[in-house]
């Protein structure tokens, strides 16, 4: 498919978003915060790009950056041009 003929499906806008989020697994609360930086946005969820591979689908994490604070569920990982891109879903906002 050529990008021409690419259509939008996204159910909410995305805007750029600038500046360091943070973010660690919901299931061990004693592990450290990582710095990571924040791509995008949308009412319900976001983009960060980073160099940690461990983030999986499924996975919970807390998470806070400029614009919000709470927790988000991992939807995709990728790696693009030696980065990890990772899509989270926020499931609660604190």
């Amino acid at each position: 498919m050529s990008l021409a003929m690419y259509t939008d499906k996204r159910r909410e806008p995305r805007h750029k978003a600038q500046g360091k989020a943070k973010v660690r697994s919901k299931d061990d609360q004693h592990s450290p915060w990582l710095q990571v930086e924040l791509v995008d946005i949308s009412d319900g969820g976001f983009r960060l790009s980073h160099v940690d591979t461990t983030f999986v689908a499924g996975q919970e994490l807390d998470f806070t950056h400029p614009y919000a604070t709470g927790t988000a569920r991992v939807i995709w990982n990728r790696i693009l041009d030696g980065r990890v891109e990772t899509g989270c879903l926020i499931l609660t906002r604190a």
